[in-house]
C-alpha cells in the first residue's frame, strides 16, 4: 500500500514544519501531533498511512506512544517510524522494540527519509 497521509509527531514547531514542508513538496498529505497522547488520539482518527514519530517529548514519549499505536488492534497495522535525535544503538533496538518499523536520526536527510518511506 503506497504511503500518501502522514502523522508527523513532533514537540518543537520548527521540527513538525521542516519535517512538514519535506514531505509536503514530495506529495504527501500531512497531519501533525505535538505528544505523545495527541499522536495516539490521531493515529485513530485520521488512520494516518504513516507515523513519523519523535521520541523526546513531554508527557506520553515516543516509545511509549509507538507501543501504544503498535498494540492497538486499530491502529496496529500503520507502521511507524521514530525519528529522533538519540542515535544510540540501544535506542534504535527499544524503538524496534516498541513496534517501529524503521528508525530515522535528526537532523533529517530528505533522500533517506523518502527512501526509508518507500520502503515500508
Amino acid at each position: 500500500m503506497p504511503v500518501s497521509k502522514v502523522l508527523v509527531v513532533d514537540d518543537s514547531p520548527t521540527e513538525r514544519h521542516s519535517l512538514t514542508e519535506m514531505l509536503t513538496a514530495s506529495g504527501f498529505q500531512v497531519e501533525t501531533a505535538q505528544d505523545g497522547e495527541e499522536a495516539v488520539a490521531k493515529t485513530r482518527a485520521v488512520m494516518p498511512d504513516l507515523v513519523l514519530m519523535d521520541v523526546v517529548m513531554p508527557g506520553l514519549n515516543g516509545f511509549q506512544a509507538t507501543r501504544s499505536i503498535a498494540r492497538d488492534e486499530a491502529t496496529k497495522h500503520i507502521p511507524v517510524i521514530i525519528c529522533s535525535t538519540k542515535d544510540q544503538e540501544t535506542d534504535k533496538v527499544w524503538g524496534m522494540r516498541q513496534g517501529a518499523k524503521d528508525y530515522i536520526v535528526k537532523p533529517v536527510d530528505k533522500e533517506e527519509l523518502l527512501r526509508k518511506i518507500r520502503a515500508i
